[in-house]
């Protein structure tokens, strides 16, 4: 199928929303489908000098190939993705809220003659569905207010309506009872999020990728990540809700482990150094973001891998979504087979269990650093935790998310709610 990705949010950006589609749109062309992605804003490679979208095509086809291959080199290291498709921009209004964009993408789509659209951008959902385009749908949270109830229920109610893809069964249930409207499959399919099982395939023991860790990152670690020493790891952003406060308290009470902090936003990432540094926490490094392709290696130093998330979870938007969330290291942690500690938060559990992990209270300090001086001393309960999350991880690849998504799709099957 001819397939386009309609993005919400810019391209390239840290936002795990912009990785989570770029993941998908890899795997739809894994699976053999044409893909063209579309984002708001302007390339890396180009800053159009105005706003009408005409002008913007018109720029965007004079790039070399050249230029084009330098793009996706870029992007390629910066969500971990090797299989090319073809990806461009259209303008957005900032003061316009994305409307602006979610008409010209779908159009940009019609144009491009596509037989389904895939969007977690419910602005382009309810344009195409009303005017008849198959659409597919992802929705990562509630709508929001009474017009994005009225958005969401435009894509249900449109005749181009074809699937309406959650991440959890808490949101599928939820939109149900609020929205009073049937939740059921085909037409809805709960999709956790995924993992590139591939990439996490013949990794090091920890002691050996913290050996090759530091070799490629030099004297930034080699003083600082004793190759010996236990380590304890966690991936990801540092917004509120996900245990920053956490990480700091357990480092005190285990200065005998080191705490390998990776990602965040710099400003989040100064904060916490600053509170390391007065504190005199010696345990901790910091390194800020790092490219998604080499993320695994980071992982892979890790002899535990911990999820300290809170009873509030803040996204980039600020709102809360530990109700819903199906964060994407979950599933590299898993894939990279390595004991997890995670909260026991009850959407954590619809993929986390006893037998793949240690789910503790948020806010039980004493029973992490307990459960984290277990693992240490029990390396065959380490090896039986990585082993069992390394096997589940694989029902969770991003290529059977997508053919799980569109299966029954290609003979058009009519919707049942």
């Amino acid at each position: 199928m001819n397939i386009a990705v309609i993005a919400p949010t810019e391209i390239p950006a840290r936002r795990a929303n912009t990785m989570q589609v770029m993941k998908m749109a890899q795997a739809l062309v894994v699976l053999g489908h044409q893909v063209r992605l579309v984002a708001p804003g302007k390339s890396p490679e180009e800053k159009p000098t105005t706003s009408a979208l005409h002008n913007h095509e018109m720029r965007a086809d004079k790039i070399s190939l050249d230029e084009k291959d330098a793009i996706w080199r870029k992007l390629s290291s910066h969500y971990g993705i090797i299989h090319p498709f073809p990806i461009e921009w259209l303008p957005a209004a900032p003061r316009l809220r994305r409307y602006d964009y979610g008409l010209r993408a779908v159009q940009w789509a019609r144009d491009w003659k596509a037989e389904l659209i895939y969007t977690r951008l419910p602005q382009s959902a309810a344009i195409a569905s009303s005017i008849g385009l198959a659409t597919i749908l992802e929705a990562h949270d509630l709508p929001q207010g009474h017009i994005g109830k009225w958005i969401f229920l435009r894509f249900y109610k449109g005749k181009g309506a074809r699937r309406l893809v959650v991440i959890t069964q808490a949101l599928a249930m939820d939109i149900s009872k609020k929205l009073r409207i049937g939740c059921s499959p085909p037409f809805t399919v709960i999709a956790p999020d995924g993992v590139d099982l591939e990439r996490y395939s013949n990794l090091p023991e920890p002691t050996s990728a913290r050996q090759a860790l530091i070799q490629s990152e030099g004297a930034n670690l080699e003083h600082c990540l004793p190759i010996e020493r236990f380590t304890v790891g966690y991936t990801g952003h540092l917004y509120q809700g996900r245990g920053a406060k956490m990480l700091l308290e357990l480092a005190a009470r285990l200065p005998e482990f080191t705490f390998l902090i990776v990602g965040g936003e710099p400003k989040d990432v100064s904060h916490l150094q600053y509170i390391v540094n007065t504190s005199n926490i010696g345990n901790i490094i910091l390194t800020g973001f790092i490219p998604n392709s080499e993320l695994p290696q980071y992982q892979a130093a890790c002899d535990v891998l911990i999820m300290p998330y809170q009873h509030r979870v803040s996204a980039s938007s600020g709102g809360d979504i530990s109700r819903y969330l199906s964060p994407m290291k979950l599933f590299e942690y898993m894939a990279c087979e390595r004991a997890i500690v995670s909260s026991d938060l009850p959407v954590l559990q619809e993929v986390l269990n006893p037998e793949n992990a240690i789910l503790l209270p948020s806010e039980d300090i004493i029973s992490w650093a307990e459960a984290i001086r277990k693992l240490h001393y029990e390396p065959e309960l380490r090896k039986k935790l990585a082993m069992q999350a390394r096997q589940d991880a694989s029902r969770y690849t991003w290529e059977s998310r997508a053919k799980h998504i569109l299966d029954g799709l290609e003979s058009d099957l009519p919707r049942s709610r």
